[in-house]
Parts: structure tokens; C-alpha cells; sequence
């Protein structure tokens, strides 16, 4: 009789029902989650997406970002330099415009007069006459394209408005004579 009573239950289905009941819901090999579907807790994220996940996006979004900011930086600094370079193209012409036939200078030249520019100790050959109105003031020299161009006082102050790193040599009238340290201005050496 115990044979013919399990198989009568089985026939009507409920050693079935009583077994369904007992497993789990089918879970596609993932364990199921609490509140899956929903927005968790923390902030607002969907409770799919794993903590280590948003820990990712955010640092490709930082570097991202980085990246970006880093290239608005280098064209911002590139146009600057380009820029800077065309206003000193800008400025050498118009020196060059100003100075086209007024160099004072003479091939024939003996006298060398030394004047400090850049750091550095320079010389510009005149002849006498020269070196006195050089060391009155009355004459000054321009630095062009690697010479020294001696000038009237006059276009050295024009040229000084225009670009004043290129005027090397103009010396103030009041100052003619001697310099601070007492050395005088027509010292030869």
C-alpha cells in the first residue's frame, strides 16, 4: 500500500507542489539581490551597478577631464606665444622702417667705444667727432639683426618708443661726462 500512496500523491501533483515550494526561484546562476531594480541607498545609483564600477567611471571622467584642461592650457599657451611672436615681427619691421638710410656709420671708423648690452661688454667703431656726440648724447646706437647701428638722438628715441630692448647705447645729456662710478664715458680701452 505505501507504494500504491506515493504513487496516487505523485499522480495528483502535490508531492510536486510541496518540492516547487521548497527550492529556491530560479536565479540564472546569480544569487538574488535585495531591492534589485531599484534605486539603492547611496545616492541614488542603481543598485546593479557595483561601487568599484562608479569608482572606475569617476577616475576615467577625472582623467578625462584632466586631459582636456591640459590641451585648453597648451593652445591657450601656443596662441599667447604666437602672438608675442607676431608683435615682435611687428616691432623689428617697423625698427627696420625707421632705420632704412639713417645709420651714421662709417667704414672708415677707427675709434672703438665700448658700452655694456645684454650682460655683455659691446663696441661700435666711430671715428672722433663721433665718439664726442656719442658720449654727449647727442648720437645713440641701435642693436639690428646682430649689428650695432649708430643713429642721431633723435630716431633713438623714436626707435625707443617703438621696441626700447633694441636702443643699446643713448646716452642722457645730463649724464655726458662721467657715469656714476666716476669713470669717464670717452675712456678708451
Amino acid at each position: 500500500m505505501g507504494d500504491s500512496l506515493r504513487d496516487q500523491l505523485l499522480k495528483s501533483g502535490i508531492v510536486k507542489q510541496v518540492r516547487d515550494e521548497k527550492r529556491p526561484p530560479p536565479s540564472h546562476g546569480k544569487p538574488a539581490r535585495q531591492g534589485a531594480g531599484k534605486a539603492g541607498a547611496k545616492g541614488g545609483k542603481p543598485a546593479g551597478e557595483h561601487p568599484r564600477d562608479q569608482a572606475e567611471i569617476d577616475l576615467a571622467r577625472a582623467y578625462a577631464m584632466r586631459a582636456q584642461t591640459e590641451a585648453a592650457e597648451r593652445k591657450r599657451a601656443e596662441q599667447e606665444a604666437a602672438e608675442q611672436a607676431r608683435i615682435r615681427r611687428e616691432r623689428k619691421a617697423q625698427v627696420q622702417k625707421l632705420l632704412d638710410g639713417q645709420a651714421l656709420n662709417k667704414a672708415d671708423a677707427d675709434q672703438a667705444r665700448h658700452f655694456e648690452y645684454g650682460g655683455k661688454i659691446r663696441r661700435v667703431y666711430v671715428d672722433a667727432a663721433q665718439l664726442a656726440a656719442l658720449n654727449a648724447g647727442e648720437l645713440g646706437v641701435i642693436q639690428q639683426s646682430g649689428r650695432y647701428v649708430l643713429v642721431t638722438r633723435e630716431l633713438a628715441e623714436r626707435v625707443r618708443a617703438v621696441d626700447v630692448g633694441v636702443v643699446a647705447l643713448l646716452v642722457s645729456p645730463d649724464e655726458a661726462g662721467e657715469s656714476d662710478d666716476g669713470v669717464p664715458a670717452d675712456l678708451i680701452w
